[in-house]
């Protein structure tokens, strides 16, 4: 694709990229078939090929209108159109980059600046997102049956085992899955300390950044990104961090791509990318753990572990499989540990969760949740597992269908003991599910 960018913004660093970008497409169209909200909505510019183009004309100084905004709010920036482009188009960045132009070039209606300042302040700092899910909680009974289900009872986390091994990594501890879901770190930290590895945290991380990101708050992003870079920095310097582990692939995505967001900063471009070259998900933080312990490594731990109950589906997160392009990993390990995995339709397509999508894009999430629960039920499985938090709630919110982290139904296999199937029927009893 040609295009001639205006001069005031060609020969900057995210310029320079989106010229880039927009050469490598030669508008095939191949993307069309596998983007959610153009399966939806079949709205061109509610395509990644027509946003595209929506994009290249901004880029090239054409006036800017809200139907641009409106068009690039609409993605899911689930990356299913990477997984299918033939010439290799990073749409993802590409849209980033121009979800931040316009937004210097549209202003939106209040309401829409009060919901995302709101969304962007207070989701990623547990000290003001705690006291509100508390009170929630608290008020449940009195809450609409649909609010209510939105809101996770809370359960205890477990035992996190004490650091003993002399092998070590780091996890990523987030905003909104310690509030919510505590429980999905500390089964992973179980998980990899029978493999003889110490997964410890590490005070003054939080937030990766990715709801600034999703919000066109780029400087908002990168000051997360430096923040973790400081707090994990001292820990690694002492040596013998194997990984950085994320347990939320929404999170593993964003960190994977520290280093290039911070490739422009010369403070902090080289610890960004070895940041970035240490980021694991768990399935590949486990897969690392079993490599010295043998082949057969968690065939022998599955020996004693109590059988599983019964089918389970696995949705990956489109920033599993389409942003991390681990497609395939969880769903191996999860049938090597002997789970019987329900076929699940068209599985390359979104959840509708997509960060703060579900809550800024109401029907088009609703409508895309709605598809994808009817897939993954279409197995008769008795649990749906998945890998990110916000899918997780997201499904959880419109299933009784039993919803949980994988690392947790493993965790609960090894323990003796099934939490998923017994604590998430009465969480959904006790939310009116």
């Amino acid at each position: 694709m040609y295009a001639a960018l205006d001069s005031a913004f060609r020969d900057t660093p995210a310029g320079r990229e989106a010229e880039r970008i927009l050469r490598a497409c030669v508008h095939c169209g191949f993307c069309l078939a596998t983007c959610p909200t153009y399966q939806l909505l079949g709205d061109e510019l509610d395509s990644p090929r027509g946003r595209i183009y929506l994009m290249k004309n901004m880029l090239e100084g054409q006036p800017v209108t809200r139907l641009t905004q409106r068009h690039l709010d609409r993605c899911l920036t689930c990356r299913s159109c990477e997984s299918t482009c033939p010439s290799g188009v990073q749409y993802g960045r590409l849209v980033d980059i121009g979800r931040v132009e316009a937004e210097a070039r549209v202003e939106r209606p209040a309401l829409e600046r009060f919901k995302r300042w709101t969304l962007k302040t207070v989701l990623p700092r547990p000290m003001l997102f705690r006291p509100l899910v508390a009170a929630g909680r608290a008020l449940r009974p009195l809450l609409p049956r649909t609010l209510r289900r939105k809101i996770p009872a809370y359960r205890p986390p477990g035992a996190w085992p004490e650091p003993r091994h002399g092998r070590r990594m780091l996890v990523l501890a987030g905003c909104v899955q310690p509030v919510l879901a505590p429980e999905i770190n500390a089964a992973a930290a179980r998980l990899l300390d029978r493999l003889g590895v110490s997964l410890v945290t590490s005070p003054g991380a939080g937030c990766c950044g990715a709801i600034a990101h999703h919000l066109a708050d780029e400087a908002g992003a990168l000051e997360a990104m430096r923040r973790n870079i400081d707090a994990w920095w001292s820990v690694i310097e002492q040596g013998g961090v194997e990984a950085i582990v994320v347990t939320a692939s929404g999170c593993g995505t964003e960190l994977k791509d520290y280093g290039h967001a911070l490739r422009e900063d010369p403070a902090y471009s080289d610890r960004a990318q070895q940041i970035s070259a240490l980021a694991r998900d768990v399935s590949e933080a486990l897969l690392q753990a079993l490599e010295t312990a043998g082949p057969d490594a968690l065939e022998r731990l599955m020996a004693d572990a109590q059988a599983a109950s019964g089918p389970v589906a696995f949705h990956s997160p489109c920033s599993l499989q389409h942003g991390q392009k681990l497609k395939g990993v969880v769903e191996q390990l999860l049938a090597r540990a002997g789970a019987t995995l329900t076929a699940v339709p068209d599985p390359h397509l979104c959840c509708g969760s997509a960060g703060t999508y579900s809550l800024l894009q109401k029907d088009l999430s609703q409508e895309l949740q709605a598809n994808k629960i009817a897939a993954l039920e279409s197995g008769a499985p008795e649990l749906i597992l998945t890998a990110n938090i916000g899918c997780l709630l997201h499904l959880a919110a419109g299933t009784d269908t039993p919803v949980q982290h994988w690392v947790q139904w493993l965790d609960a296999r090894l323990s003796g003991h099934h939490q998923g199937h017994a604590q998430h029927g009465q969480e959904h009893a006790a939310q009116g599910g």
